[in-house]
């Protein structure tokens, strides 16, 4: 679980000497274990929200606490461990390496913990079996359908027990019958697992699934 705080955050860019204001005095806290849906179109700031809240990017002004910690305040060593620690991300695109088996691709964050070859097992058969992949293992992306790769990425994301799961559009152009099925799969995290679960989405038919939501445009929390 993890209590995420941004407080009075402003985020400005500077794009051919003219500032553009990404976010604009952004306030609001994710509570443990939420299901939180940032709704908003292209441009509104979605984004731009989840890089800071990972620490890929700085805000202009304001505060990002995670569990009592500013991490505004990190060194870009101190961020890459927290990420490391605490933070799974879904890429929109459920982007698997196409060289590697499943099995190599869902085991990539173990290779930063220096997880034993026999804990490294045992994790990456418990998620194949919860994801319906365990007959898989040893085909390459490319022998793969796509609701396979969807859930390889998604137990790609979770392997390290993050308290935090980020994900960004992980529903974009999806049918509906995959979109529920990503849906299902990340709400049946944040409630097994008591994972904090921030998703980023144009999409109006995700909201009814939070148990929080923030709506944005132009860089300000909108009701």
């Amino acid at each position: 679980m993890a209590k995420i705080t941004l407080s009075n955050i402003s985020k400005q860019y500077t794009v051919k000497h003219h500032p553009v204001h990404a976010l604009d005095s952004i306030s609001f806290t994710a509570k443990d274990a939420a299901f939180l849906v940032i709704s908003g179109a292209s441009g509104s700031g979605k984004s731009t929200i989840l890089q800071l809240i990972c620490g890929i990017e700085s805000p202009t002004s304001g505060q990002i606490i995670i569990d009592n910690q500013d991490i505004t305040k990190l060194s870009n060593k101190q961020l890459a461990s927290f990420r490391r620690r605490k933070i799974g991300i879904i890429f929109q695109q459920f982007y698997l390496e196409p060289t590697l088996t499943l099995r190599q691709n869902i085991e990539l964050p173990a290779m930063f913990f220096n997880v034993p070859i026999g804990a490294r097992n045992t994790r990456t058969l418990e998620l194949a079996n919860s994801m319906g992949l365990q007959t898989h293992l040893d085909h390459l992306p490319s022998e793969l359908s796509g609701g396979q790769i969807q859930r390889a990425a998604i137990a790609r994301a979770i392997y390290n027990r993050p308290a935090i799961l980020i994900a960004d559009e992980p529903t974009s152009n999806l049918d509906p019958e995959n979109l529920a099925n990503v849906i299902h799969l990340l709400k049946q995290i944040q409630q097994t697992d008591r994972t904090t679960v921030i998703i980023a989405t144009h999409d109006q038919s995700i909201p009814q699934y939070a148990t929080q939501t923030i709506k944005l445009s132009h860089g300000s929390i909108v009701q």
